[in-house]
């Protein structure tokens, strides 16, 4: 059979996956990345080398969903204390409310989306502080396959080619990722001669070079070229900040997240909620049990909606004033078990999206995640170098006076989050569902199926998810949802639609849950990645 026969990459039939038991684990999204980490752990590295190896890798062999130009954030468990990382970018200094006054929302792609990528100052942070391989050995694998090329797997052929038509169009988007006009094919040899170069660079400079150098200067200079505004103090103005996590407590865990800008917090305000409600009786995967879920979240999306943004900017409604148990039990009591309602913003007291995980022998965990937002992100690509850059911009505001208004050196709303489960102070478990608005919906699933039902992270990533729409109204169910789950949703006034199988807009989770000896580590069946450890 010709491996490129469409028949031949069909997946007829479900399959089950086991999770992994190992001493030091690494859980990603492509088979590739998920090696280069399991290669630092060979070498004597840890948790943070692994993590670092593999983020490197991944914006190779999985571009259409991460890359050199995006954003990153992590928590990090150094074996005593948690410790988060904001390595978001800011808006460029030029980006004032009058500039986009031409505009009725804001771009979703070309230069007016992007924002100062924060990836490279993550990787550089993250090594500095906790790790222990030399800073250039952790490119290794990414240099082998940038310089080689690599074999495209079936699921990034498939998320790859459903952004093309849309990002041919955009400065230097062609030439890089689709010089045949489509995506490489599934088993398909691809190479990005660019990212090499890109990549030599910042493992050689230590990142230096993308904010301060000649990476700085192609990009500014393909910006002053082709009709955008970042430029070069844009970029070496920025930096990465370690922040303290915030938290809620949920049966007997508490589930952490890295604090606005980002959507974290919209899983901890669905949890508060829930914690009024018994979801353990109302049964694992019944259609109570969804819908009550379902309800807190679109509450928590609606005061998202309305408060979320740069913390500098949240002078009226802080994130404590979200979390606060009274305002979330408030929250929970417009919760009807029986019927689904609108969803509106509350009134808090006045006064104030590629995810992986790494754990190793000695304790440390981390959670990590980077995106360039929409896939490629904005589709602009700048020449000879591989760099994708983020479509952030996208989550700002235009409306006057909210606190997600656009506005120069600010911070967007941003959806990408990693996660961390502790029980009693202690580690429980690092995990991650990237996807758009379907993270925080991901983390509070998982947390729930977790503390409710007790299930083991495979399982709690193989269930079925539900996805509350960006309208805040209609649910989209996977494509094996249990019938008489959909069945009670409808029946309790929800939109509901049931999605084809191998649809993406599900997420992908990977997880790695402490045990006595080790972890349990799990990945997401609805990607191409596994779990490797030793």
């Amino acid at each position: 059979m010709s491996s490129d026969s469409s028949a031949f990459w069909n997946f007829p039939y479900t399959s089950q996956r086991m999770p992994l038991l190992a001493r030091n684990v690494v859980s990603t999204s492509q088979p590739l990345a998920s090696a280069a980490g399991l290669l630092m752990f060979a070498r004597g590295g840890n948790a943070v080398d692994a993590a670092l190896a593999t983020a490197i890798t991944l914006t190779v062999v999985e571009p259409c969903m991460n890359g050199i130009g995006g954003d990153a954030f992590a928590i990090i468990w150094d074996g005593k204390r948690m410790h988060g990382l904001n390595a978001s970018g800011r808006a460029p200094r030029k980006w004032t409310p009058e500039y986009f006054s031409k505009y009725e929302s804001m771009p979703l792609r070309g230069w007016d989306s992007v924002t100062v990528p924060g990836t490279v100052s993550a990787w550089r942070a993250l090594s500095d502080r906790f790790g222990t391989v030399p800073f250039a050995e952790l490119f290794e694998p990414a240099l082998r396959y940038a310089r080689a090329g690599y074999l495209v797997s079936p699921t990034v052929h498939r998320q790859w080619q459903a952004q093309v038509a849309e990002l041919l169009p955009q400065p230097g988007y062609r030439e890089a990722f689709a010089p045949r006009g489509r995506a490489p094919l599934p088993g398909e040899h691809f190479i990005c001669p660019g990212q090499a170069h890109t990549l030599e660079r910042i493992a050689a400079t230590k990142g230096d070079d993308f904010y301060h150098g000649d990476l700085a200067k192609a990009i500014a200079d393909h910006a002053r070229n082709t009709g955008g505004l970042i430029d070069e103090a844009d970029l070496a103005a920025h930096q990465a900040d370690w922040v303290e996590p915030i938290s809620m407590r949920y049966r007997d865990v508490t589930l952490h997240e890295i604090g606005p800008s980002g959507q974290g917090i919209g899983a901890l305000m669905a949890l508060g909620m829930l914690a009024h409600f018994d979801l353990k009786s109302a049964g694992l995967d019944s259609a109570l049990s969804q819908h009550l879920q379902i309800e807190a979240m679109k509450l928590a999306f609606a005061d998202m909606q309305e408060f979320v943004a740069d913390p500098d900017a949240m002078r009226t409604v802080t994130a404590s004033d979200l979390l606060n148990s009274s305002y979330l039990a408030s929250r929970a009591k417009l919760i009807d078990p029986n019927r689904a309602a609108p969803a509106r913003a509350g009134s808090p007291h006045n006064g104030g999206t590629v995810y992986l995980t790494a754990a190793d022998q000695n304790g440390m965990m981390i959670s990590f995640i980077q995106s360039n937002f929409k896939g490629f992100g904005s589709g602009v690509v700048v020449p000879d170098t591989g760099i994708a850059l983020q479509n952030r911009g996208w989550g700002f505001s235009l409306k006057p006076g909210h606190p997600n208004q656009v506005a120069p050196g600010k911070r967007p709303f941003h959806t990408i989050i990693p996660g961390f489960l502790t029980q009693g102070g202690a580690p429980l478990m690092s995990f991650g569902v990237m996807g758009g608005s379907m993270q925080a919906q991901g983390h509070l699933q998982v947390t729930a199926r977790i503390a409710d039902h007790g299930q083991n992270p495979q399982a709690a990533s193989d269930a079925p998810r539900w996805r509350v729409m960006d309208d805040n109204s209609t649910v989209a169910v996977e494509w094996n949802f249990p019938k008489e789950a959909v069945d009670g949703l409808i029946a309790r006034g929800h939109r509901v639609r049931v999605a084809q199988r191998f649809d993406t807009e599900f997420g992908c989770a990977q997880m790695a849950m402490k045990t006595e000896h080790g972890y349990i580590a799990a990945s997401d069946h609805r990607k191409d990645g596994y779990p490797v450890g030793l």
